[in-house]
């Protein structure tokens, strides 16, 4: 007979939160590919001061057994996303377990009783809070590391989250482009060209400098340029804050771009090194031996193989000029002179055919898939 498994609720409060994050360090002890978040930072998403928990809730639990934390699970309700949502739904998240059957089901069943007890009637995820977070479950591509700000799970989770009774909602696709095969100089022509039609558009650089004045600009481009993709929750002016916040340490000059007229914004890319190649050693903390590997890295004295291509949008007035094009050039042009290698463009939903075909004539191919899975719940 199996061991008994208790799922025990947590708040948010450091110690719990430090408490539900160290599961993880269990499940991946031996996973090779894995690598910890830093977890000064992701501390942060669970605070209070995180915009998001102005317009949604949590609730954490562990799955207890043998007095071994053995599995974690989180749901949350987002009254944002349900406001544009036909189906109220909440979402489960930074989901983690042992390879247990018991254990995974215990923890969806404490996740499915909250979610109904607020009336839902889906349950969607997984979402580490949202769909302008870290999401998704990784089902294709198990032979690489995850890059920067992308999700991981080992492969046995598929199961575990099936015989739950969730079902495919959408992919989520990564692209890996090898920046060495890729043929720059055609593609600058291609893009001077566009580039030359577009008289009335400007490219430009967001810089450390001029980030907290480009705020409002790159909100407008986000809420309006994503507006109809499928799970889009607009972000507020705070959230924006927020993120710039964190990422703003690890921003890289020359790989984030605007795309402006005389009257509005209309275009934006933002893309990051891969920070993974150096946080591994980390295990998650800052202050270990593993710092004096991360600093270069951090003030851009070495540079990690790869960029990963994290946003890229153009307002739907705009689409099919070319613009897209351009920012991209821009960008790996910089990469190109910093030595990276290597490029994922992540993530791209699998119907967004235009993305699609840009990311593919700059080389790009499919090699990564992310699922977002959804189950209906009875009341």
């Amino acid at each position: 007979m199996s061991a008994s498994i208790r799922v025990e609720p947590l708040s948010r409060s450091p110690r719990d939160v430090a408490r539900f994050l160290n599961v993880a360090y269990g499940i991946y002890r031996e996973d090779s590919n894995w690598v910890a978040p830093l977890l000064m930072d992701l501390k942060k998403v669970f605070l209070d001061r995180n915009p998001f928990f102005e317009h949604a809730s949590m609730q954490l639990w562990v799955a207890v057994r043998e007095g071994r934390d053995v599995g974690r699970i989180a749901a949350i309700e987002d009254r944002s996303f349900n406001l544009r949502q036909p189906i109220s739904s909440a979402y489960f998240g930074f989901f983690e377990s042992i390879e247990s059957v018991e254990v995974s089901d215990a923890l969806f069943r404490a996740a499915t009783r909250w979610a109904t007890e607020r009336g839902h009637v889906r349950l969607l995820g997984p979402m580490n809070p949202s769909s302008n977070d870290e999401c998704g479950l990784l089902v294709e591509g198990f032979d690489r590391e995850p890059v920067f700000m992308m999700p991981y799970n080992p492969r046995y989770y598929l199961d575990l989250v099936t015989r739950a009774g969730f079902q495919k909602s959408k992919d989520l696709i990564a692209f890996d482009i090898d920046l060495r095969q890729t043929p720059m100089q055609r593609l600058e022509r291609v893009a001077a060209r566009y580039a030359k039609r577009q008289s009335d558009i400007r490219f430009r650089p967001v810089r450390r400098k001029t980030l907290r004045a480009d705020l409002a600009k790159v909100k407008e481009i986000y809420n309006e340029a994503w507006d109809d993709n499928w799970g889009f929750v607009p972000m507020t002016d705070g959230e924006i804050d927020f993120m710039a916040e964190r990422l703003k340490p690890m921003l890289a000059e020359g790989l984030v771009w605007l795309a402006e007229t005389e009257r509005e914004p209309v275009g934006f890319l933002l893309a990051m090194p891969d920070f993974n190649e150096s946080l591994k050693p980390l295990r998650g903390r800052l202050l270990s031996p593993g710092l004096f590997r991360f600093l270069p890295y951090l003030f851009q004295w070495k540079t990690p193989a790869t960029v990963r291509v994290v946003v890229l949008g153009v307002k739907e007035a705009y689409r099919n000029r070319g613009i897209e094009s351009v920012m991209l050039v821009e960008g790996l042009r910089t990469g190109f002179r910093l030595g990276f290698t290597g490029c994922e463009a992540s993530w791209i939903l699998e119907d967004n055919l235009n993305v699609r075909r840009v990311i593919e004539l700059f080389g790009g191919t499919p090699y990564k898939t992310y699922r977002i899975y959804e189950r209906s719940i009875a009341h």
